[in-house]
């Protein structure tokens, strides 16, 4: 068994912490940020019984965001919307004061569509243009957008529409729903746009920062993870090229400015619609840490823990664990890692701030039972933990 570790391959740090911070994002498909922290305050509790921790589960502006966000202290709101294929589901979104935190994903998120079907050409961001408008009805006057895990490629034209946008084919016909309807536009009327965005802060969470189309735009790179074909991808990054330049005959050259700027291509193209919003583009896990009130906890805390389903060289590129792991080196905290699967060496890891990295796989090497008993093998993992550097 190996465990990576970015200083030394012994046991046990040289001073025993006193205060635990767990502020690690969920592990996609087997637990959620909020089951992580508690699984491994449990472990480390075996070890340490009056061990005081602090949870703070984290995310990246993602799936789980809103969860991260109520387990801050945040009020759960729920409002029946529209999901990607137009059917309705019951959205959350959190409100704390006039700050909420709106998450695309519960609108429009993969999640939202049957097990095994996707909708390329045609899944919508309308329901999360919905979730935008329930925050501003009940008053929020600062909105922290997580944007990620779409189901959606419709440059964020479905929100748009949804908060008073119109997008018409040459009969004067609303374009059909989709990243491919767009083909049809010809017309794109924004004057209708609910007057209160103005009056605003909106924020663009985001872990990407990809334009809207070509090469490394949001058909191309992402359009395969929902479902999309090769014809496909050509088909929409076509679609979305054309809606960006009726939208700059519309309103200016500042629509073809945002198409380039860093995030127009996250979830789909999402991040154009909401920067056509006014919205400031900011790494997402930097906005939540904000906003979840990190730095406060972090200065509590003698030892972080950190971490996420898996440990790899997407982790470094805006991912809630690099994130977490660089506030607290800058405050000169030590940070430990735990993940269902690592693929960093130990020098990388150093470079990213974290001390040691612990995967599940080092007592269970089965992937498939790692996903299955989690919890309890985090646990086991979290022991691990308070044997090398608390007991």
């Amino acid at each position: 068994m190996q465990v990576a570790d970015a200083a030394e391959s012994g046991t046990r740090t040289t001073r025993p912490a006193q205060r635990v911070l767990v502020a690690a994002d969920k592990f996609k498909g087997s637990l959620t940020a909020v089951e992580v922290a508690e699984r491994v305050t449990a472990g480390l509790r075996r070890v340490v019984p009056d061990l005081v921790v602090e949870a703070l589960p984290v995310a990246d502006g993602g799936d789980g965001t809103v969860a991260a966000a109520v387990a801050a202290g945040f009020e759960r709101r729920e409002v029946r919307v529209a999901g990607p294929l137009g059917d309705e589901v019951t959205a959350a979104y959190a409100l704390r004061g006039d700050t909420a935190v709106v998450e695309m994903a519960e609108a429009s998120g993969l999640q939202r569509l049957p097990a095994g079907v996707f909708a390329p050409l045609t899944a919508s961001t309308y329901g999360s243009g919905e979730l935008l408008r329930a925050a501003l009805d009940a008053g929020a006057r600062s909105i922290v957008f997580g944007v990620g895990g779409s189901a959606t490629t419709d440059g964020g034209a479905g929100m748009l529409s949804a908060l008073g946008a119109r997008f018409a084919t040459a009969d004067g016909e609303p374009v059909t729903p989709g990243g491919g309807g767009l083909a049809e536009l010809v017309s794109a009327d924004l004057s209708g746009l609910d007057r209160r965005l103005g009056e605003v802060e909106l924020v663009l969470a985001s872990d990407v920062d990809n334009p809207l189309t070509g090469p490394k735009g949001a058909p191309a790179v992402y359009g395969p993870q929902k479902g999309a074909s090769p014809e496909d991808v050509e088909a929409l990054d076509a679609a979305l090229t054309h809606f960006a330049k009726v939208l700059e005959e519309t309103v200016g050259a500042r629509a073809a400015e945002y198409a380039v700027a860093p995030g127009a291509g996250a979830a789909g193209g999402i991040g154009y619609g909401a920067l056509l919003l006014g919205a400031g583009f900011r790494p997402g896990i930097e906005v939540m840490l904000e906003v979840l009130g990190f730095a406060p906890a972090l200065e509590r805390a003698d030892l972080v823990i950190t971490g996420e389903g898996s440990l790899d060289r997407q982790t470094l590129h805006g991912k809630a664990p690099a994130g977490v792991a660089a506030a607290a080196r800058a405050a000169g905290k030590e940070v430990v890692a735990v993940c269902g699967r690592l693929a960093l060496p130990p020098e990388v890891l150093g470079r990213a701030g974290i001390r040691r990295a612990y995967a599940l796989t080092d007592l269970e090497p089965d992937v498939a039972a790692c996903i299955a008993d989690a919890g309890p093998i985090l646990e086991r993992t979290a022991e691990r933990i308070a044997r090398n550097f608390l007991s």
